[in-house]
This record gives C-alpha cells, sequence and structure tokens, in this order.
C-alpha cells in the first residue's frame, strides 16, 4: 500500500483518510462467570464448565458476580473513564446455536464505565485516543465444525464468561496507530490483572471499524472486521480493508455497510453479514436483573488500591533514574519486564540497568523466543553482573561473556569470574609492560599514530588483547596516550 504523509493513503483520484474505531473485548480475570458460579478456567473438556444458567436451564435465574464488577470499575479507572454509579443490564436477541438462550445479557444503554482516555505513542509522537465506554456482558459458547463430516457440536465452557467491552472513539487514522491501542491496552489491562490479554487463547480479541474518506469530509460508510485475535493482523486487516473500499469508490461503487472477516492466509477480508443495528436484536432490559448500583465509597476504595500504571511507572523511570523516553517506554510495555528491571537496577546506576536489561537480556530472550520470567538469568545474578562492572572487577567485554556463562550454565557472576580468573587487570605497572611490548613491537605503527592521535585506538586493541580482555579499558587508553606523547 502506497502511504502518503501525515497518514494518508495514495489513491488514483489523490489522498484518503482511514478512519478508526476500536471494540476491544476482555475476558475479565474471575474465577467463576458473570452470573454463575460455573469455573472460567481455560482448557476444560468440552461442557465440563456448564451450570445449569449457562446452559439456559428453565427458571435458571442470573446472580451478578461481584468481582467481575470490581474489575470492570478498576479498568474504567485505569483508562481515565466516567465510572457510572448506576448501569442496567440489557437482552441482545439473537439465535445461533451456541448461545442457548437465545440472547445475551449486555449493556447497551446504561454502561458500567462512560468515557475516558489514553495515551499512545507513535514513531515519537503522543496521541490521546478517547474512549466511549467500557460495558460488562456475557459471552457465548463456541460451535465446532470439524469434529464430524455431517454434525456440529457445541462447546458452552465460555457460555457466561464476563467480558468486558472497550468501544473507542473513532480517533485513530493508520494501522499503526489502532496497533499501538490495542497493545496500550493491554497493557494497562496486564498491569490492573484484570484481563490477562492472551490473545491466542481468545481471551482479548478485538472487532475493528474501518471506513475511508477524502480529508475534510463526512464519515464514510464503516465496515466491522469482526474477531481479530492478534495485533499483528490488527494491522494487516485495517490496510487491506482501507484498500479495498479506496478501490470500490474510485471504481465508482459504494461501500455497504457489513460485517467482514479477516482471512490472513489468503491476505483479505470478506463478507459475512451485512450489518446489524441495534433495533435488529430487539434490546430491553432484562427483567431478571435489578439495576447495578453502587456508592462513590466503593469506587474510591478501588481506586486507593490501584497499581501503579504505565504511564505513571514510565514517568517515574524518567525522573528518578534518568532514562530516555525510548528506554522506559520499551520498559513499562510489559509489566513483569518493568518489575525484571526494578529488581536489576535496585541500589544501581539505572541507565546501566536499563542499557544491560534492554539490549543483553532482552535481545537474548527475544533470539530464544523466551518471555523474562523464563529467563536463565535471574535479576538478582543480572545485578551481580552490573556490580562488578561498577567496582571495575571486570569490563564490559569481560561482563558479556560472564553473562553468556551464567546463561548457558547458571552459577553466581562473582563466582565465576574468581574461578575463572576473569579479574580486571587495573595494575597500572602491568598495563604499562603491555602497552611498552606492544609500543616497543610497531614503530611504524608509532609513527602513524603521532600523526594522526585517532590511531593511538590501535595500540588499546592490541593491548586489550595481549591481556585478554582483562586490562581496564580507560587505564590503557589513558597510558598509550601517555606513551605515544598525545
Amino acid at each position: 500500500m502506497a502511504a502518503a504523509t501525515d497518514n494518508l493513503i495514495a489513491g488514483a483520484t489523490g489522498d484518503w483518510e482511514i478512519v478508526i474505531g476500536l471494540e476491544v473485548h476482555a475476558q475479565v480475570n474471575s474465577k467463576a462467570k458473570l452470573f454463575s458460579g460455573a469455573s472460567t478456567e481455560f482448557g476444560g473438556a468440552p461442557n465440563s464448565h456448564v451450570s445449569l444458567v449457562d446452559a439456559a436451564m428453565p427458571g435458571m435465574l442470573p446472580v451478578i458476580n461481584r468481582e467481575c464488577v470490581a474489575q470492570a470499575v478498576r479498568t474504567g479507572l485505569g483508562l481515565n473513564a466516567q465510572i457510572n454509579l448506576r448501569s442496567t443490564f440489557d437482552r441482545k436477541n439473537y439465535f445461533y446455536p451456541d448461545l442457548p438462550q437465545g440472547y445475551q445479557i449486555s449493556q447497551l444503554y446504561h454502561p458500567i464505565v462512560g468515557e475516558g482516555e489514553i495515551e499512545i505513542d507513535v514513531d515519537g509522537d503522543a496521541k490521546s485516543i478517547g474512549i466511549e465506554r467500557l460495558h460488562l456482558e456475557q459471552d457465548a459458547g463456541k460451535s465446532i465444525h470439524d469434529m464430524h463430516p455431517d454434525y456440529s457440536y457445541v462447546d458452552l465452557n465460555r457460555s457466561g464468561v464476563a467480558l468486558m467491552e472497550i468501544v473507542s472513539k473513532p480517533d485513530m487514522r493508520s494501522a499503526k496507530e489502532a496497533q499501538a491501542y490495542v497493545t496500550k491496552v493491554r497493557t494497562i489491562l496486564r498491569y490492573l490483572d484484570t484481563c490477562d490479554g492472551d490473545m491466542e487463547k481468545g481471551n482479548m480479541r478485538a472487532d475493528v471499524n474501518v471506513s475511508v474518506r477524502k480529508p475534510g469530509d463526512e464519515l464514510g460508510t464503516r465496515c466491522e472486521i469482526k474477531n481479530v485475535n492478534s495485533i499483528r493482523f490488527i494491522g494487516q486487516a485495517i490496510e487491506i480493508e482501507a484498500r479495498r473500499q479506496i478501490d470500490i469508490i474510485e471504481d465508482g461503487g459504494k461501500i455497504d455497510q457489513e460485517t467482514r472477516l479477516y482471512d490472513p492466509r489468503a491476505g483479505e477480508t470478506r463478507s459475512m453479514r451485512s450489518k446489524e443495528e441495534a433495533h435488529d436484536y430487539r434490546y430491553f432490559p432484562d427483567p431478571d436483573l435489578l439495576p447495578l448500583e453502587f456508592d462513590q465509597a466503593y469506587v474510591d476504595d478501588l481506586k486507593t488500591g490501584l497499581p501503579e500504571l504505565p504511564d505513571e511507572k514510565r514517568a517515574r523511570f524518567m525522573a528518578d533514574m534518568g532514562l530516555s523516553v525510548y528506554d522506559a517506554s520499551v520498559l513499562v510495555v510489559d509489566k513483569d519486564n518493568a518489575d525484571y528491571f526494578e529488581a536489576v537496577a535496585a541500589g544501581r546506576d539505572g541507565k546501566m540497568s536499563a542499557n544491560w536489561v534492554i539490549n543483553e537480556l532482552f535481545g537474548r530472550l527475544n533470539k530464544e523466543g523466551l518471555e523474562v520470567e523464563q529467563s536463565p538469568v535471574s535479576a538478582a545474578q543480572l545485578g551481580e553482573l552490573i556490580d562488578l562492572i561498577s567496582s571495575d572487577t571486570i569490563s564490559g567485554k569481560i561482563a558479556k561473556d560472564v553473562f553468556e556463562i551464567v546463561w548457558s550454565e547458571g552459577g553466581a557472576p562473582a563466582a565465576i569470574v574468581e574461578e575463572r580468573g576473569l579479574k580486571q587487570v587495573t595494575d597500572t605497572g602491568a598495563i604499562e609492560a603491555a602497552v611498552d611490548e606492544v609500543v616497543a613491537a610497531n614503530p611504524d605503527q608509532v609513527k602513524k599514530a603521532i600523526d594522526n592521535p585517532k590511531l593511538a585506538g590501535w595500540f588499546v586493541g592490541q593491548v586489550m588483547k595481549a591481556t585478554g580482555g582483562k586490562a581496564n579499558p580507560q587505564a590503557v587508553q589513558a597510558i598509550v596516550k601517555a606513551k605515544l606523547g598525545l
């Protein structure tokens, strides 16, 4: 896709603007479902986590799960959103085999959370994205079509699982912005521990609303791409759908409002059904559930228990540890990563700690396909390694060798340095002798270095090589310059 500046897309008739809104469906971290006590544990045998309420047996009435309500309020607070002290549940009526009640309990008219906003960062530019609402609703079951050629099966384990639907305003103008938004929402949810954000398990997914228009024109007709389950696919689906719409309009056609699916293997979106409006679902207040009401003291109590959120943590890393915006942003994207860094940096130089965590540790974890909690090098071990550098016991080069040993074999860095004779040579007499030997052996190079002082680095390299990398680099550099009269 050819892109113009300022998030515009080049078409045959000029530049186009994408308008994007997202509906993120996040499974609430709760041991029980929204309206029953059935387990929400992932991976159970089909229909093993189903109560009579979930199966819609006659006469079974829903009872609200207090923890799901608290999790929704915590999430709303984390999204800087208005918490509504009174909300109501509605029935969204439609027929599908994995929806045993024939309706989904949701919150259309009076959601538990109102407007809010979060800040995203794309290529160093900050932007605020509005939150329209967050409402609680129950998930449907799952239809299984590949177990038998003649039959479909229904697994109701997910039926009734609590979801938070987080609806953004149509404030995003590029695939990158949409990906940054979903990443930020997932980060906030994980910090709050209100959703694990595991998109592979379906615990978080997004419906992506895409339309295109000429800059400054009215909003175009939008299409909704349902159930996109990875951040990478969200970006791909937006770009492909935007190009599809532009091509149709430029060929003289018009966009039909519809629901579509993204097929990553075919690299296309395809029509699923015409887009329903609210009246098509015959929403009405659920007669089995009273309005959900709580007071401000309840909200304030939950607010006092919130953890430090990513934006606050990033600001603290920058202010207290002198980290750059980039380094601080990288470290706070994942809470486990941030916690690891803080353990490493405790009582140590923040910048040096960040460099080792980001460049050496994260680099190696990415290469091996591991998460930080799977790291063979613990925060205590990495911190000890940094202490050895700070005390001039070892050089940065030797530290990388020790890091490799700890990664592969384990052990305490200090003990490894002692046992393998890796301590840095700081004795100036020994370093001076090594410099004298290199200088005496290379008279031609001495003349060149005197004429061009930049070549003194060659002598430093030779001395480091001669000492097995153990000599203190700063001491070597100073002695080389003194011997050459530079």
